[in-house]
């Protein structure tokens, strides 16, 4: 069929044959991924919702926030003033009716301050255990910086262990514990930088960002009259949520993901332009958030697609660029869109995983 104009049933593009002529399959399009009969989703739905009743246009971030808490992780928001991040916590809290506490991080902070210490009561001439505000449910630790590098050590404990150590003795904290520290990337005066060993513990970095132009105008007419956070209502409650926790870590996971996680992970290690790459902590939070992502979508067996949602999030604050990559211009993310288009993506079937 020499100089027959034939046209590809894929791509679409026109080609002449010069010689023989040749066979071209169609390929099929991808079957839909089969939901499951999930027990966060309904949960994860109405929290969000009620969320976004306080924060307009947000709702993205609110859901990344949310998968770290099933994931049984914490969060650092990382952004500007005013731009709701002590809200999506206060807002958080009175959702899932858990009890919150917010500690004010300043440079003359103690240790004590925030696990709590002992008193001597007068009347019964012994110590007595106050706790601090860290023993609540929901702990916003804002501006994380400003404190002293003693006293935001006085968190890891409690953030790897659910435990505090204070006088000797240890406490055991009430589930669910979720920790939401904040920190302003703009003004550097007066702080202390969180180290790396300190950010490889918080599960997510991430950035509200300002709204756009139709949500901050929504956001001044829910605002004139009174603010809603304070009329917003618990949805649900800890020991639902305590089950949702626990239904995450049921979410299915092929070998083929898990070696999906494994490669982007040892393709960080391997960059040339990282000086530092994920951590094994680092691909347990890929498959934790992982996990909670799909939970959340009512899907019962982790893809790579799921993985890919929350890869930036997730290793953004994990990575070193070398200097050399920095004066050449290169971020994180653009690494990271080097890795994940250089792994190879393995072929998954859209229906669930036989247990």
């Amino acid at each position: 069929m020499t100089g027959r104009r034939v046209t590809c049933p894929n791509c679409g593009a026109a080609t002449n044959l010069a010689g023989a002529a040749i066979r071209i399959s169609v390929q099929k399009d991808a079957a839909e991924r089969e939901r499951g009969a999930s027990t966060v989703a309904p949960a994860a739905v109405r929290i969000i919702d009620n969320i976004e009743k306080v924060i307009v246009g947000k709702r993205d971030e609110i859901e990344l926030t949310l998968v770290a808490f099933l994931a049984g992780g914490h969060v650092l928001l990382e952004d500007v003033p005013g731009v709701a991040k002590t809200m999506l916590a206060r807002a958080l809290a009175r959702s899932i009716g858990c009890e919150f506490k917010r500690i004010q991080c300043t440079p003359d902070l103690l240790p004590n301050d925030i696990t709590g210490s002992s008193v001597f009561n007068p009347k019964t001439a012994d110590f007595e255990f106050r706790p601090g505000p860290l023993f609540a449910q929901i702990v916003l630790a804002d501006e994380i910086n400003r404190a002293t590098p003693r006293a935001q050590s006085a968190l890891l404990e409690a953030m790897g262990e659910r435990k505090i150590t204070a006088d000797g003795v240890n406490y055991d904290l009430t589930p669910p514990f979720f920790l939401i520290a904040t920190q302003n990337p703009i003004d550097h005066e007066g702080t202390f930088p969180l180290p790396e060993a300190q950010l490889d513990r918080f599960l997510m970095r991430l950035s509200l960002g300002y709204p756009r132009t139709e949500d901050e105008i929504a956001m001044l007419l829910r605002l004139q009259l009174s603010h809603p956070i304070d009329d917003l209502e618990a949805v649900t409650a800890a020991p639902e949520l305590l089950d949702c926790q626990q239904a995450v870590r049921q979410v299915h996971v092929d070998e083929k993901v898990s070696r999906y996680i494994v490669g982007i992970i040892q393709a960080t290690r391997e960059h040339p332009d990282l000086s530092l790459g994920g951590s094994p902590r680092a691909s347990l939070a890929l498959l934790r958030c992982a996990q909670a992502f799909a939970a959340i979508h009512s899907f019962d067996f982790i893809m790579p697609d799921d993985v890919k949602q929350i890869v930036y999030p997730v290793l953004g604050h994990r990575l070193i660029l070398r200097p050399e990559s920095r004066l050449r211009k290169k971020t994180v993310r653009g690494v990271l869109d080097e890795i994940l288009n250089a792994v190879p993506v393995p072929a998954m079937p859209a229906t669930a995983f036989a247990r």
